[in-house]
């Protein structure tokens, strides 16, 4: 069998209705050039399996979840091309993404990371927004052209082999909050340099109840639990205090704009401070 052009890693979990969006449009892309998804089913208990199975794409299954961070692990290690491009199972990629994905990193030698834009896509009744925020799902845009960056999200990444061999490993401590932030850190640390792909757009989906309010305010609290957590670990945790304004803010905001998304800032801002209280 031929090497791949680039690998794509799939971590899953119980979504298998997500996912089977996600598998179709992989195995739509317009590439030059062999290319491989490998999907690493991370516990699941739904139908997931039948999911991979029907799409015909390589699968790692653990009986156990271990987590987004060990299933990235897992697929970087499995795969066999020297850039491998993550998604999460919640997205659709247009024909042209990992093209667009594969020839910046062909333009970006130096890059040992790369993301492009995350457009939120809600398919349901999405909150209403007030316009003074972002959307509550994982997006991004940073403009029309490619650029250096700091962060790019897991969402829609890509990262070479050579980096992950000099980096080490995903931290499997994190789930929802720090998890490809701290590696892009380390990679940033060792010398690596991130890109922003403008033309790699992919769409990060949100459907059914899952739109509803209640799905990104129980979201929102778990990552802010976790970012407070990686804050700590890292020692820039700032003082309760702090994190009490922050939340009164989003109350303010909620009331004076009645801003339904104000909500969803505040469940993070929550979630912060629950952590920061936690004994430890």
């Amino acid at each position: 069998m031929p090497k791949p052009l680039v690998s794509v890693v799939v971590p899953t979990s119980n979504r298998a209705d997500y996912l089977e969006v996600t598998l179709a449009s992989l195995a739509a892309q317009d590439v030059d050039g062999e290319y491989e998804v490998i999907v690493v089913d991370d516990g699941s208990r739904d139908r997931t399996p039948a999911v991979i199975e029907a799409a015909k794409v390589r699968c790692v299954r653990r009986e156990e979840p271990q987590g987004p961070n060990a299933a990235r692990n897992t697929g970087v290690r499995t795969a066999a091309a020297g850039l491998i491009a993550m998604v999460d199972d919640d997205v659709w990629a247009p024909p042209g993404w990992l093209r667009a994905l594969a020839e910046g990193a062909d333009r970006h030698p130096r890059a040992g990371a790369l993301g492009g834009p995350i457009r939120a896509r809600f398919e349901g009744p999405a909150p209403r927004s007030c316009g003074r925020e972002q959307p509550p799902i994982t997006n991004l845009d940073l403009g029309p052209e490619d650029r250096t960056t700091e962060l790019v999200w897991s969402a829609n990444m890509a990262i070479r082999r050579a980096a992950f061999e000099q980096v080490g490993p995903f931290d499997e401590r994190f789930s929802t909050g720090g998890d490809e932030e701290d590696w892009l850190r380390r990679l940033r640390a060792a010398g690596g340099e991130v890109v922003y792909v403008a033309d790699a757009w992919l769409d990060h989906r949100r459907a059914g109840d899952d739109a509803r309010l209640r799905s990104p305010m129980r979201s929102a609290y778990r990552r802010g639990r976790n970012m407070r957590a990686y804050d700590r670990m890292r020692g820039v945790d700032p003082h309760v205090r702090q994190e009490l304004r922050v939340l009164a803010g989003c109350g303010w905001h909620t009331v004076r704009r009645a801003c339904p998304q104000g909500l969803v800032a505040g469940a993070h801002s929550a979630g912060r401070l629950a952590e920061a209280v936690r004994p430890r």
